[in-house]
Formats: structure tokens, sequence, C-alpha cells
């Protein structure tokens, strides 16, 4: 049996003759028109509509997703910019701020390819460029001071399966996007990761979410604008209040992400492709969504293969070097869970939460142009998805691995 899978921009065939091959495909949903929907919604938003909000002489920032998230930015900024020129707001007293928490900035080509005509408007978050405005559990709030400053605070976002979020989107683009280590290390310590309500595709009683939501409110964002996206496209859009936003379209994402799945395989083969396969901090997602998800389907010993292109290695942030670190400087997956138990430095938790997952089940990178540092990463490089598979097992296919809920099914 062949089967697609994407490769950074691209996609690759895999043979696997002598394997027994399951599919895992969620029903996609239907398909919309970005700008129809985020129109639509923005003039029937959860609470005020943006230009109802506005004040001629406000200053507004935008904060939009960074390159790590497929969100239609440049459309979504374009109707929020029409939304306030409605109200009177001249663009000039406009800031789009890339929210990158602790990524890499993004290059001048990467914020025209996002956001088009509007990247005159943008500048890269500096973690180093935060003012305190709250607190959270006693954790301080700080945000980058072109969000405290602002009159108007306004997001954009995706609202997709999320590790510990359960869903991404709706504050989490300015409460960690826009903000200092602080709350970082915070929602993203052992601690917290180690709660039972903090689940891959879970919102509702779930800590993290809560506590970026509450941080939204110390920030102040008056208003998102968030799309939820799956295989056939983008899904829908919502707009308004941040809370509202997320669990309407967590709803819609649920529905055509979700696959039920029973059984055990010996290896599950999982789809990533651009821009998340960039690098192997964001590529391991794919291992963590399919082992710590709502229905591991690995059975003891079995292994997750992920085809992954890497051109930027590890990856370039300060999250990312300390990813690439912590692993690269352990004995062993269990011997680096338990050292990180006690804390470690923010951007650090997908280290842990890989430990977590490599404790019970190998990770091979395949097709990269970094197999050095996989290997580092206490995790296994081959060239090909057939090398990483053996003859004769029982194997699930998931294409699009960060975009696809594994639930329990009959057994």
């Amino acid at each position: 049996m062949s089967v697609t899978l994407p490769l950074g921009e691209t996609e690759i065939s895999v043979s696997l003759p002598d394997c027994d091959v399951t599919v895992a495909e969620p029903p996609g949903g239907e398909a919309v028109d970005v700008r129809d929907a985020a129109e639509r919604t923005a003039a029937d938003p959860y609470g005020p509509e943006l230009a109802r909000l506005a004040d001629p002489d406000d200053i507004v920032t935008i904060v939009v997703t960074d390159v790590t998230r497929a969100t239609p930015d440049d459309v979504l900024v374009d109707v929020l910019l029409s939304e306030l020129e409605r109200a009177g707001v001249p663009r000039e007293q406009v800031t789009v701020l890339v929210g990158l928490g602790l990524h890499r900035p993004m290059t001048d080509a990467e914020i025209e390819a996002g956001l088009g005509e509007h990247a005159d408007l943008a500048i890269n978050h500096d973690p180093d460029q935060t003012v305190r405005v709250g607190s959270v559990d006693d954790c301080p709030v700080e945000v980058h001071e072109r969000v405290a400053d602002a009159d108007l605070v306004v997001s954009t976002g995706m609202v997709e399966p999320h590790q510990y979020a359960g869903f991404s989107g709706g504050a989490k683009t300015v409460a960690i996007g826009a903000g200092s280590e602080s709350l970082i290390r915070y929602t993203h310590g052992p601690e917290m990761l180690a709660n039972d309500g903090v689940r891959l595709g879970r919102v509702a009683d779930n800590p993290f979410r809560e506590a970026v939501d509450r941080a939204g409110d110390e920030i102040g964002l008056d208003f998102c604008l968030n799309v939820t996206h799956g295989p056939s496209g983008f899904l829908g859009a919502s707009a308004g209040d941040p809370r509202s936003v997320v669990q309407e379209l967590a709803t819609v994402g649920r529905e055509a992400l979700s696959v039920p799945v029973s059984g055990s395989y010996d290896a599950v083969i999982a789809g990533v492709g651009a821009p998340k396969d960039a690098n192997l901090y964001q590529t391991t997602r794919a291992a963590t969504y399919v082992v710590l998800g709502d229905r591991n389907p690995l059975r003891e010993g079995g292994r997750v293969v992920i085809p992954a292109e890497l051109p930027e290695g590890a990856g370039e942030g300060a999250g990312e070097r300390r990813f690439y670190d912590w692993l690269s400087d352990a004995e062993s997956a269990a011997a680096l869970y338990e050292a990180m138990r006690p804390g470690y430095e923010p951007g650090a938790q997908r280290a842990f939460v890989v430990a977590r997952a490599l404790r019970d089940h190998d990770v091979y990178v395949t097709d990269s142009e970094h197999p050095d540092v996989v290997e580092e990463c206490l995790m296994h490089a081959r060239e090909s998805v057939e090398d990483a598979v053996d003859p004769g097992s029982d194997v699930l296919v998931v294409p699009d691995a960060l975009n696809t809920l594994l639930v329990h099914g009959e057994d």
C-alpha cells in the first residue's frame, strides 16, 4: 500500500508492501472562504463590534501569530484594519506585533509573506521589552510595551489542537506570544504540565487554558479574530470575546479532526509538513500528540515515525536552543524526565514532554537535513520512512498528525 505524506512544502510517497496499513483520516469538515467568514464574524461578534470599541484617537496594537502558525494573518489584519478605519482610527496609529513568545524573530521576507501589504506596520516581539500589567496565581503577567501602552488590544489566532492549552488561539496569542518568560515559565512548568486536565484537545476544566485566559484579562485583550482549519482548508472564523471564540472554534475543530482508533499498532507514521517541520522543536509535537493524546494507539515497544525536513535543525529561538541543550546532554529519556521534574527554563518544556513520551516509545525522524541533530536528541534518524518501519508491522498512518485527534473507538 502506498500513502502520501507532507514533507516541507512538498509531498512524498511511502510504500510499505510488507505491512498491514491503516490510514487515520479525520472527517475534515467543510472549507470556507476565509475573507468572507472573517468579515461575517467581525460584523456579528461575541460582544461589541470592533468599530464600536474603538475611538478615532486610539493607539491600537494588533498581536498576530508567527511563522509557526499557518494563520492567514494578511486577510485577518486587513479585516481588522477595515473595522478600525470604520471607527475613524488612522492606519498610522496601529502597530502589528508578531507574537513570537520565545521563538526566533521572523525575517523581513517572512513578515511580508505573512502580512502582505500590511507588513510595514509589523515589528517582532522582544521578551526583554515587557512591562508588568498584573498577575495570575502570584505569577507576574508581563507584556510587550506596545501592548501595555495601547488603548485597544486586538489579536488574531489559530484555534488548532494544542498539547497543553487543548486548543490554541484566543488570549494565548497575546499572553504567551507577546509576553515574557514569567508566564511561560509558570504555564509550561512541570507542575502545570503534569496536571491531568492539561491535555490535547481539552478546553473545559484545563488549568493551562484557564491561566492563559486570565492573563488575557489582566493584559486587557479587547477583541480577537481567530480561524480554525482542517484537512479540507479553513473551516470557520470567530470574533469578539476570546473565551467564546475559542469555545466555538474548538467545537468546530474537534468535530472535523477526531478519528476513533481501535486496537494497537507497532508504528504510527505521523505527517507534519510546513511550517511545523522547519525544526525539531516543532516537529516533535507529532510524537507527543500521538503518545500523550486522548488515545495512544501504540502497543508496548511501538514507535512513532515522522518525515520532516528540519532546515533549521533543532530550531533557532531561545526556547528551541534550550530544548536542544536538555535533550542533547541527557543520557536517557528516563533520566532527563527525572532531572527536569524540579523545574526548567521557559522553552525547555518541549524537552520535558518529549522525554515523557520517549520513556515508552522510540521516535524516528526521516528525510531530514539534520540527522545528526535528531540523533543527538535521543531520537533516531533514518533516510526514509521505509527504513524506519520493520517489515510485517501493523502501521497506523496519520497524514496530518497536528490536525488529527486520535480518540477512543470500540475495541
